[in-house]
């Protein structure tokens, strides 16, 4: 069972803004698919799947796609090839808006960092999107290609990150999350590559 993750901090800390709302944590082999070294961007996908089908009321009932439901979809889009369907190929935050758009309605705001450093630069706009939309942010980049799910920020010099590189049993709870590194404060930009750019997909749905 998905670890559900609706109480993100313990604390309550007037320079943090975060994430509003339920989302379940998706990650390497979550679903029994072996995914290890190329899924990241899938889970992250999914992990704002969750988060969305959770707060909007119409799609209460629909499921979160699997990994191959989101290539077939994509090939449906004229996006990809049909050989990409069952394949082993990555995908990132320009997929991720398609797949939101076409499955939700939901559009995205695509911000493009030109490397780490630069993310100080991007840390009020972050801020200001988790106070007016309240979405987990999909972040991935080139020479850091791993995918990566943004809740919080913090006095604008850290980023709480769910990874989804986790491919163990799900956890039992946030606190076991939390243990195990998979969530946890980066600090901006020491943890982050200088040389890799980023890109951010942010939903823009009404605040919840």
């Amino acid at each position: 069972m998905l670890l559900k993750i609706d109480q993100i901090l313990d604390e309550i800390d007037e320079t943090i803004d975060i994430v509003r709302g339920t989302l379940y944590f998706y990650h390497y082999k979550c679903d029994e698919q072996d995914d290890r070294g190329w899924g990241c961007g899938y889970r992250t996908l999914q992990t704002l799947c969750s988060w969305i089908i959770n707060v909007k009321e119409e799609y209460s009932t629909s499921i979160v796609p699997s990994i191959t439901k989101i290539q077939e979809i994509l090939v449906d889009l004229e996006d990809k090839p049909v050989s990409f369907i069952k394949s082993k190929q990555w995908i990132g935050t320009c997929e991720a808006t398609m797949i939101l758009s076409q499955l939700y309605d939901v559009d995205c705001k695509i911000i493009h960092i030109s490397n780490g450093y630069n993310l100080l630069n991007y840390m009020n706009l972050l801020s200001k999107h988790f106070h007016d939309f309240g979405s987990p942010v999909m972040m991935g980049g080139d020479a850091d290609a791993a995918s990566k799910c943004i809740l919080a920020v913090r006095s604008n010099k850290q980023l709480l990150i769910l990874d989804p590189h986790y491919s163990g049993p799900s956890f039992t709870s946030i606190n076991k999350l939390r243990e195990s590194g998979y969530l946890k404060w980066y600090n901006v930009p020491n943890d982050f590559v200088s040389s890799s750019f980023y890109n951010l997909c942010l939903p823009q749905l009404k605040k919840v």
